[in-house]
């Protein structure tokens, strides 16, 4: 599995591809470095680009819960799927992102790559710059969401 790190401001030239930085794609196995899913984030204003290895991942999490008579799981999986599209990198190492996408996040020109682990997260430059929290905010949230009591395993 890739582990995505760092984060990249890059163009989006005019037909709408960007070119994967190069410290991406040698964080990813050979064998998956090519093809992507690309779809808008659930809570945030961007956009999220799966390998295909992690998306075949989310969508085993995903089929786990689903149960397809369930209208609720339906509507879920319609809006989950709305407007997703598979990438594959050209030669040049460039992916197009569907204009319609990069209008949804208000990307014009220039966008930022931001690595999330398992995911790349793309957003509009300005939007990116303006995510920032102040650093005793982040230390709070780090202290609540990990400051539990550590098992024997994690010592």
């Amino acid at each position: 599995m890739a582990t995505f790190i760092g984060d990249y401001t890059c163009k989006v030239d005019v037909k709408g591809r960007i070119i994967l930085p190069m410290a991406f794609k040698k964080q990813m196995p050979a064998e998956a470095r090519d093809q992507f899913v690309v779809r808008k984030d659930i809570f945030e204003n961007c956009l999220v680009l799966y390998s295909i290895e992690d998306w075949d991942r989310q969508l085993e999490k995903i089929r786990r819960r689903i149960n397809p008579y369930n209208r609720e799981h339906n509507k879920f999986m319609r809006n989950f799927f709305k407007g997703t599209a598979e990438l594959t990198l050209d030669s040049n190492n460039r992916m197009l992102i569907p204009r319609r996408m990069l209008d949804t996040i208000g990307a014009d020109r220039d966008v930022v790559l931001a690595g999330q682990d398992g995911r790349i997260e793309i957003w509009a430059a300005d939007a990116y710059e303006k995510i920032d929290m102040p650093a005793e905010d982040f230390a709070n949230l780090a202290e609540k969401l990990m400051g539990g009591t550590l098992n024997e395993s994690e010592k």
